[in-house]
């Protein structure tokens, strides 16, 4: 038996590895997102930004509807064909019948406002990002809320 220690990563390391290769499945042509819900370290559903099941996305039709209107990130959500990947996420567990409430939600990019109230009526109980999404609006619906999200310094 070898005297090198075998390192392990972190919990948080290692739910924020599998929701970047989560983000990988992304159809969106502007940013690839991710977000994977765990509770007690289990995986209950992951998803990620892009059109619903069934729906033509923007890398089948080979064009982004808000890019070509010069549509900034952050601004008319509606006027995209995709689902941010915490929406997905949530229609999963819906879909499969599972509660993921006080669950910690790992996302690629921290939730924009609408995705921060949809986890905080789920019951989530903590996000963890990998990177700041600059919206003071979602800082402050998740401080009311209760909700704990810190930033995954990998």
């Amino acid at each position: 038996m070898s005297d090198q220690r075998i390192i392990r990563p972190s919990w948080d390391e290692y739910f924020m590895e599998i929701t970047k290769v989560v983000a990988t499945r992304s159809t969106c042509l502007r940013r690839q997102v991710g977000a994977t819900f765990v509770k007690d370290k289990n995986i209950l559903a992951t998803g990620y930004n892009g059109a619903p099941s069934g729906v033509e996305d923007c890398l089948e039709i080979g064009s982004c509807y808000r890019h070509e209107q010069n549509i900034p990130s952050g601004q008319q959500h509606e006027r995209c064909r995709g689902s941010h990947a915490e929406m997905n996420g949530i229609a999963q567990s819906a879909k499969h019948g599972i509660s993921i409430g006080d669950s910690v939600v790992y996302t690629t990019d921290s939730p924009c406002n609408i995705c921060a109230r949809l986890l905080i009526n789920a019951g989530v109980k903590q996000i963890v990002s990998n990177s700041q999404y600059s919206d003071p609006m979602t800082e402050d619906l998740l401080k009311q809320a209760g909700i704990e999200h810190k930033l995954n310094h990998d």
